[in-house]
């Protein structure tokens, strides 16, 4: 391809970056093919990493190297929260500002970010010696808010959190000073208690998350060898009989997406594990990946095996650096162990898998978005028909499951489908995830059976902190809905909250007691996905839009209720993807409810 490039030159650090990551230039001469298109984003990920931006002469380089055309790349380049093509302090603190931190006290975290380092998004501000900030949607640690994720330049990047002025400004010295950051871990009461039955936790807090041994000790491995004794068709079928499905949001059986991939003619298949979890309050995938890696290579190369996918893509949110660190050496320890490449426990089939990061963009999570994501395209989704399981990433039959998801296949081969239906409902089976946060005494991430009523699971967390009254709890995160205390007798599963007008999506519970500014609550939300919207289509890029503008005219005294609930119609009729079709549930249940308007429904 014959490239039009900027008149830039990159730096020797900016050169190193792409060529370390790359491998150097000279290793496709002799007309060789440059390297594949995929590997832009990480690419962009690791200039940001070494400069802290994506100036002209870095992304120069990285066309170069690519044979990208400089326009595309850039838009690529600037599609993502994380990845900046303007001149940018190499620390960044991004702190958090959504609805569970802002109940915690954001405001006050965000106040002292800029009266000690200026307005968001400077270059370094009021001699801060190259620290800025930036706000920031959720970053998943919800249970132990305010939090920040720290993104710096040359060095670990992690998320902190349970700030505080104080924990700011010992923050702040210890990012000029050049020091490590003690990274967030999640709050797991049921673990720390030794609450007995934990099916999906078992294993958390009593091994070693970086041991391969500790793994195997603790039960490790058992799933994959019984699905090789099974064989594909059998542990397609074990997963069809268990009932299972999705812990995404969607909940479509998983039985019948395996099925399908393992059917599809076309080869080779793709296995694709999401782990772009960025609905607000969702923080139970995160857990996983930090505390339980191994658990999701085993996972991911049993759905592998069932499916004939020979290579898995694991893409990781972009704000879980601990994760992302934490898997890459599981698979390279795998990989050491012959429990990934060419043939898997000399079993004959190959498998092997590939982390990607995210890069700051909600609508990854849409699995077409990320397969587009993936391939090295900005992040916007695709129409369906056709869907995944017939033509995904790069245009192959791809079978496309989250983490929760993931896990609870161990348990479906190493027990049986019909032992693992039995527990649950009928239409629920097995355990559910639920992140549990807002004003409860103990925050956290709680496993409990489907069925569990929400007042059963309150109770789990302390119920409502300082003793105070649960106005409101949004089930299923910003996507999902309002209920009032008088549904706390709703049994927790998929049929009942969809009978009930509500959703478990992710898994979210979050309480609001009577003190909660309901008002500011939503309009964060409509602010959420305003920003979060891609653009792509109409209904969704404006909607967002007219929604956050009207709910405003709402608050300070206006009668909007018929224009939200048409703008809410339209986005959930003709929205290309998901986020189009849910960026009004959550308004429109609180309008229902009445808890916005007249001073937060107060």
């Amino acid at each position: 391809m014959d490239l039009k490039l900027m008149a830039a030159d990159p730096t020797a650090v900016e050169r190193a970056a792409v060529d370390g990551f790359l491998g150097a230039p000279d290793d496709a001469a002799g007309g060789g093919a440059p390297p594949p298109r995929h590997l832009l984003l990480p690419t962009l990920h690791a200039l940001v990493d070494a400069v802290g931006w994506v100036s002209e002469g870095g992304l120069n380089h990285a066309c170069a190297r690519l044979g990208v055309p400089p326009a595309d790349a850039y838009g690529v380049a600037s599609f993502y929260h994380l990845l900046s093509t303007a001149p940018r302090a190499p620390v960044v603190v991004h702190a958090c500002d959504d609805i569970a931190c802002r109940m915690a006290g954001a405001h006050g975290v965000t106040a002292v970010l800029e009266a000690r380092l200026g307005p968001a998004g400077g270059t370094g501000g009021n001699g801060a010696d190259g620290v800025t900030w930036l706000p920031s949607p959720c970053l998943g640690a919800c249970d132990r808010a305010p939090a920040a994720f720290v993104q710096r330049a040359g060095a670990a990047s992690a998320t902190v959190d349970g700030l505080d002025v104080a924990a700011v400004e010992r923050l702040l010295a210890a990012l000029r000073a050049g020091e490590p950051l003690s990274a967030s871990r999640v709050t797991m009461p049921q673990v720390e208690d030794g609450a007995p039955g934990l099916r999906l936790l078992r294993r958390i807090g009593r091994i070693d998350p970086a041991s391969v041994d500790d793994y195997e000790a603790a039960g490790g491995g058992e799933a994959l060898r019984r699905a090789i004794e099974l064989g594909p068709a059998g542990v397609v079928r074990e997963i069809t009989e268990s009932k299972l499905l999705g812990r995404g949001g969607a909940a479509f059986p998983a039985g019948r997406k395996w099925a399908a991939v393992a059917a599809a003619p076309v080869t080779p298949h793709y296995l694709v594990c999401n782990a772009d979890e960025s609905e607000p309050g969702t923080f139970k995938d995160r857990a996983l990946m930090e505390e339980d890696p191994f658990a999701l290579v085993e996972a991911m190369t049993i759905a592998g095996f069932a499916t004939a996918c020979e290579k898995g893509w694991l893409y990781v949110r972009g704000e879980y650096p601990l994760a992302t660190a934490r898997l890459g050496q599981a698979i390279a320890e795998s990989r050491r162990r012959g429990l990934l490449g060419p043939d898997v426990l000399g079993a004959g089939f190959a498998f092997d898998i590939e982390i990607r990061r995210g890069g700051g963009a909600y609508i990854c999570g849409e699995e077409t978005a990320l397969f587009n994501s993936l391939e090295g395209f900005r992040g916007e989704p695709r129409n369906k028909p056709p869907f995944p399981t017939d033509r995904g990433l790069f245009g192959k039959p791809t079978l496309v499951n989250n983490v929760e998801t993931l896990f609870n296949v161990l348990d479906v081969v190493r027990e049986g489908g019909a032992a693992f239906a039995a527990t649950g409902t009928k239409d629920s089976a097995g355990t559910k995830l639920f992140c549990v946060s807002g004003k409860v005494a103990r925050p956290g991430l709680y496993e409990v059976p489907f069925g569990t009523t929400l007042r059963a699971l309150l109770d789990l967390a302390g119920g409502v902190a300082g003793g105070g009254t649960a106005r409101a709890i949004l089930l299923g995160g910003a996507a999902g809905t309002f209920v009032t205390a008088d549904r706390l007798d709703l049994p927790l599963t998929f049929e009942a909250t969809r009978a009930a007008g509500a959703s478990l999506g992710s898994g979210v519970v979050m309480v609001f007691d009577d003190a909660a500014d309901m008002d500011d609550i939503v309009l964060r939300i409509a602010s959420f996905f305003r920003h979060e919207s891609c653009g792509q289509c109409v209904p969704c890029r404006v909607g967002t839009v007219r929604q956050e503008e009207a709910l405003q005219r709402l608050v300070a005294g206006g009668d909007e209720t018929e224009l939200l609930d048409e703008i809410v119609r339209v986005m959930g009729d003709a929205s290309i993807c998901g986020l189009g079709h849910t960026a009004g549930l959550a308004v429109k249940s609180a309008m229902g409810l009445g808890l916005i308007g007249n001073g937060g429904g107060r």
